[in-house]
This record gives structure tokens, C-alpha cells and sequence, in this order.
């Protein structure tokens, strides 16, 4: 179970849909204890596109660097990976997450949400292993690429809200 705090930090992400302009940019984040991963979304929502990597310094200069890449592509929302451990649980990770979205909270009205991240980056790992990148190759994009692999789980489950402009119809 999550953090019982967490709903008064993130919104569900049937919440953010419902916020978000019909074209509108969305900001996926793999939050690491050395760097921070992003991608973005297209203004329809349906790609997630790997972007940037912010080397970790101090709160203060993460969020100024994060927010002002926001501000630069005109994200209306951000999607953050939540670290939780395999039985759902948020460990240790997830838990400084969780503490590094309440500061941000203080700093920019962006809405924003967790979606679940576990194994992101090992899937990634994976992908950029069988299309036989080098490991300095997969060093550089890691975080940036493991951010869009968020970014797209949450836009997939945007597509598919019942409200939702361009829903894909789910059939059996």
C-alpha cells in the first residue's frame, strides 16, 4: 500500500486528465539520487519522447532546472515514477520521492502524479542491450529513456479514461 500521505501531494491520474487543456504537453520523471531523468509528451498525449537528464546537485537547483524545463516545452503536468518495491510497498525510494514532490508542491502549481515505475529501467536496460548499444551509450540515456518508459505507461492509461477525447475503445 502507498504512503498514506501521498494523496495530499499527488493527484490520481484520472484527476490530471480531467485538468489538462486538450493540447497540452505532459513532463514524465525518472527521479534518481544522482540525476533526474525526463521525457515528454506530444501535445496529443499519445508519445512519450526521451529528453533530458538533470545531474542532481541540491533541492533547490533540481527543482529550478526541473521547473524551468516545464516552463520551456509548456508542460501542463508532471508524471513521476514512483520507485515502489515488488510487493507494492513504498521503500526507502519511493518514501524520498514522495518528500521531493511535497517541496516541489511549494514551488509550482503544475498538477502532477505517480504512476508505478518498478522495473523501468531494467526494461529499458534490456531493450537498449538487444538493439546492441555500447554500455557508455546506455550510461548516457538511461534515466532519459527509463523517464519516457513512465511517461508512455501513463499516457497509455490516459488514452484508454472513459471521457477522454481520443479513448481507444477496449474490446475483448
Amino acid at each position: 500500500m502507498l504512503a498514506k500521505n501521498m494523496s495530499d501531494v499527488a493527484l490520481p491520474l484520472e484527476e490530471i486528465a480531467r485538468l489538462l487543456p486538450a493540447k497540452a504537453r505532459v513532463l514524465g520523471l525518472d527521479l534518481g539520487t544522482k540525476t533526474i531523468g525526463l521525457a515528454l509528451s506530444d501535445v496529443e498525449r499519445r508519445l512519450a519522447s526521451p529528453l533530458d537528464t538533470i545531474r542532481r546537485v541540491k533541492f533547490s537547483q533540481d527543482a529550478a532546472q526541473l521547473i524551468q524545463r516545464a516552463n520551456d516545452f509548456e508542460a501542463q503536468a508532471l508524471i513521476f515514477g514512483l520507485p515502489l518495491n515488488m510487493d507494492g510497498t513504498a521503500g526507502p525510494r519511493a518514501q524520498a520521492t514522495q518528500a521531493f514532490m511535497r517541496n516541489l508542491r511549494k514551488l509550482t502549481p503544475l498538477p502532477f502524479a505517480f504512476w508505478d515505475e518498478r522495473l523501468s529501467t531494467a526494461a529499458v536496460t534490456r531493450d537498449l542491450i538487444a538493439n546492441d548499444v555500447s554500455r557508455a551509450k546506455r550510461a548516457d540515456v538511461i534515466d532519459r529513456m527509463a523517464a519516457a518508459y513512465i511517461l508512455q505507461g501513463a499516457l497509455d492509461r490516459l488514452s484508454r479514461l472513459p471521457g477522454t477525447t481520443d479513448a481507444i475503445p477496449i474490446t475483448n
